[in-house]
């Protein structure tokens, strides 16, 4: 007897997603990666497998963008996309034909599986739970091992529940809207690559020396990481720009799980950003002073009031009875110019931590890495994702520029600091 069709589903954008259609360009699209690596190199036939087999389960992921005469949507496919094989450079642009089509891309180089997401699916989080309920499929097939469906792997059983999809910015919008970030700070330069490829710069630190040293200043590590960042950012801008009043503020982008302040299962985004920085033109910061500034930031600006307020003008926005019956053509038109003149110029790059990644006890032992990479910015080369996992933390530093300059200073600083950084590049020789 045949099986009964699957009814697909179709998904309005989460708030979050709403400007990331309109912001796509020919060199450029907002994307992330998470990759796991294995001991074996990745059989792609048991990969196939997998996918087919985890697919059903996610159908606010295996997705494509479509679009109506108002808003774009998110349309869930009947079958998942082929997997290919890696290239060197990774988060090649997604165009507007790619996420039409599938607005994922499933990889695997060597020992290492890939998922690159174009951000309009889902945020980190939600990317990191389709990743290790993937692998954790993978696993079972490649060794039959048992894995239980447990640290954020799901049970390929289960129907997907209305809170995995839910635009959760609705659910928890407040009624006082925050003015938004002044977007005059730093920008760090650069020569452009001509095909805008894609560098990245791997720092691999010893997990329980960071915490250590965190813990030292009372701070967590996402905090001493940013403070090392915003360091770094100075010294760049003071090679740049010697004459101090021509200095403009310097700023790091943390984006904030807001599950974690609110609740909810949604596997859309549920991210917002706080803006943490200091204005050079006011004199020199020790490294000391930077950690404190950015730890006394934080423990102000991320709190349940302050992140509601933060993300309540863009539900307000999406909500004006003005906006509703502009066509889509129009709005793609005034979003891009919102994204250009203000955008991600509230600061210079985001640094993205997804912390100690957790996964079944019976499923550690095959996976060796795992690695989380941000896309450059739009308006600037650089940006900053961060895993740890087994004792080991991840720093990925990307860039679209020749000159390696950032991630030098900061590694360096790092080096001076006492840490043992094991570096990996993908540049080209």
């Amino acid at each position: 007897m045949d099986e009964k069709p699957r009814q697909l589903r179709w998904m309005r954008l989460d708030n979050a997603a709403l400007i990331f259609p309109a912001s796509l360009r020919r060199h450029w699209s907002n994307a992330f990666r998470l990759s796991l690596s294995f001991p074996d190199p990745v059989d792609p036939a048991l990969l196939q497998r997998a996918l087919d087999r985890v697919a059903p389960r996610f159908p606010s992921v295996i997705v494509r963008l479509r679009r109506s005469t108002f808003w774009y949507y998110l349309e869930e496919l009947d079958r998942p996309p082929r997997v290919r094989e890696d290239s060197a450079e990774p988060l090649v642009p997604m165009t507007r034909a790619d996420v039409q089509r599938c607005a994922i891309r499933v990889l695997y180089y060597r020992n290492r599986m890939a998922v690159e997401f174009f951000h309009a699916v889902t945020d980190g989080t939600g990317g990191m739970v389709f990743v290790k309920t993937l692998a954790a499929e993978y696993v079972r097939e490649r060794y039959g091992a048992q894995i239980p469906a447990a640290c954020g792997i799901k049970d390929l059983e289960d129907a997907p529940t209305e809170g995995e999809l839910q635009d959760s910015f609705q659910q928890n919008a407040g009624p006082v809207a925050a003015p938004r970030d002044d977007h005059d700070v730093y920008r760090p330069k650069g020569s452009l690559e001509p095909d805008r490829f894609r560098h990245v710069s791997l720092g691999i630190l010893d997990s329980a020396q960071l915490k250590a040293r965190a813990r030292e200043y009372g701070v967590t590590v996402t905090a001493y990481l940013t403070a090392l960042m915003l360091q770094s950012l100075l010294e760049l801008q003071e090679r740049e720009q010697p004459r101090r009043r021509k200095r403009r503020p310097v700023k790091v982008q943390i984006p904030v799980n807001l599950r974690k302040l609110y609740g909810g299962e949604t596997m859309r985004n549920f991210v917002a950003v706080a803006n943490i920085g200091v204005d050079p033109r006011l004199g020199d910061y020790s490294l000391e002073e930077l950690i404190q500034i950015v730890h006394y930031q934080m423990k102000l600006t991320i709190t349940e009031k302050n992140m509601r307020a933060i993300f309540t003008p863009n539900v307000n926005d999406e909500a004006n009875l003005l906006l509703k019956p502009v066509p889509l053509f129009l709005k793609n038109i005034i979003m891009r110019m919102v994204f250009d003149s203000i955008g991600e110029r509230v600061a210079c790059l985001s640094l993205s931590n997804l912390g100690q990644v957790e996964l079944p006890e019976s499923m550690s032992p095959y996976v060796s890495r795992v690695e989380f990479v941000l896309g450059p910015q739009a308006s600037s080369p650089y940006n900053c994702g961060v895993a740890s996992w087994q004792g080991e933390t991840f720093v990925n530093i990307v860039r679209n520029t020749v000159e390696p300059e950032l991630e030098r200073i900061f590694f360096t600083k790092l080096v001076k600091l006492g840490f043992h950084v094991k570096l990996e590049t993908n540049d080209r020789g």
